[in-house]
């Protein structure tokens, strides 16, 4: 049973080391909102979320107050819009203005799942949605949007690839006035999962109950503190470190996930024991790894480094929590991350060593700004071996690329807030389009055939 005595030691760690409850997260499911008619279905939205949800905030405030732990953000996600969309017709930008009014009417920071899973092909519904998309984040504020275009067991919708791309582009374009933002509140996935509270790219899964609370954690600076004090001790003892944090970490969640459950009167989820960064000195992945011992994040062993240090948080958070669940790893998106946007603006991270690292973390190549004039066909590209990474290593992998609209490598993007700031980075000139033009599908890996 928990108690107020399992955070005890977690005190220094929220005051000194910037520990926090990074999301609570109320799953909702829409699917008793399907209606012929879209202006009934958004009527049916905004009334069960604003019912469901109505209590969410203040019970997350109560909670800070009463135990002194910070929940950063309160959101929800919601099913898959583009199962209404193949009931309803119409114009599926409608979704996400209904979407937009309640997350503000409950006074939540993000809504998920303007979203579609298509990587076996298109259902119903399906392309009217991902058409909608740069639209549709354009003209709101808090709506995040998702594709899932690829599964270990399904392989990859190539079709899917190539119209990711152009509404990556198209959504940068949209919000251009905006440091092009509409494409920072988009995720394309391979092997998304259904319990994500983490936003651009949570969704309510349908395997989930018809509402669901589940927490994210975090905690990078706890870890670096520790890694610091420890000095250079051997790796074995490093990830043993680790554990040890990590474990600390996720019964905090596990305390505030219990407590919100119980309090909200809404089935407690999972605990997603991720290490989600912040622009915020002393709060970065970039930073654990330089504690390691590289000179700078990208330098030569970095993945090295990151492969010991996710799997030592998922060690050490599952004997934590017998709920852990979501993502669960490091996550190392480059504008939210102040070691990592050192690291790019100094040449040494590129996005190829990206890549690198995102077969050994969570989730993928996240929040990097790249050239305004780069191709459609070139982001499709990267979708695609980002996918080909989570296919092949049946891991969640996900691309959330920010083309920079008039702006060349070197120059910032600056979002402010929790999404930060970055630079341009390089992209290879070399074209893909005829690869990309093919279309079809990428047959699943061998492995895949596991009944």
């Amino acid at each position: 049973m928990l108690n107020t005595n399992d955070i005890l030691e977690t005190i220094t760690m929220i005051q000194d080391e910037n520990l926090d409850i990074r999301t609570i997260t109320m799953g909702i499911s829409l699917l008793d909102c399907a209606d012929s008619d879209i202006h009934v279905s958004c009527r049916k939205i905004y009334e069960k979320i604003t019912r469901c949800a109505k209590d969410l905030v203040s019970t997350g405030c109560e909670i800070e107050r009463e135990y002194g732990i910070p929940i950063i953000n309160k959101r929800i996600s919601v099913t898959p819009i583009s199962m209404l969309c193949g009931v309803s017709g119409g114009d599926q930008v409608e979704y996400a203005k209904v979407l937009d009014k309640a997350s503000k009417a409950v006074g939540v920071n993000f809504i998920g799942g303007f979203s579609a899973l298509v990587q076996k092909g298109f259902a119903a519904g399906d392309r009217e949605l991902i058409r909608a998309i740069p639209e549709a984040l354009a003209i709101t504020d808090q709506v995040c949007s998702s594709v899932n275009i690829g599964s270990t067991k399904a392989g990859i919708n190539m079709d899917a690839v190539a119209m990711m791309g152009n509404v990556i582009k198209q959504s940068a374009q949209l919000t251009a006035d905006r440091d092009c933002i509409g494409a920072a509140k988009l995720v394309v996935f391979c092997n998304a999962v259904e319990d994500n509270p983490f936003m651009a790219g949570a969704f309510h899964g349908v395997g989930e109950p018809d509402t669901v609370i589940h927490v994210g954690v975090s905690g990078p600076g706890v870890v670096r503190a520790a890694l610091s004090k420890a000095g250079d001790i051997p790796l074995n003892e490093v990830a043993d470190l680790i554990k040890r944090t990590a474990f600390k970490i996720t019964r905090m969640g596990q305390l505030v996930g219990a407590e919100a459950s119980r309090r909200l009167g809404v089935p407690f989820g999972i605990v997603d024991l991720s290490l989600a960064p912040t622009p915020a000195i002393g709060d970065s992945v970039a930073h654990i790894l330089e504690e390691i011992g590289l000179e700078q994040c990208g330098a030569p062993g970095t993945t090295a480094a990151l492969a010991m240090l996710n799997d030592a948080v998922k060690k050490g958070g599952v004997m934590a929590s017998s709920t852990v669940g979501g993502l669960s790893g490091a996550f190392i998106p480059v504008t939210e991350d102040a070691g990592m946007i050192d690291a790019a603006r100094a040449g040494t991270l590129s996005i190829e060593k990206l890549e690198a690292m995102t077969a050994v973390c969570s989730v993928g190549l996240d929040m990097i700004v790249i050239p305004g004039d780069t191709s459609a066909e070139t982001i499709a590209a990267i979708i695609a071996d980002e996918a080909a990474i989570g296919m092949v290593n049946q891991k969640t992998t996900a691309v959330r690329l920010i083309p920079a609209v008039g702006k060349a490598m070197g120059e910032e993007l600056n979002f402010g807030g929790l999404l930060g700031s970055g630079p341009v980075m390089k992209v290879g000139t070399k074209s893909p389009a005829r690869m990309i033009g093919r279309g079809g599908h990428i047959p699943a890996p061998m492995h895949s055939l596991k009944n």
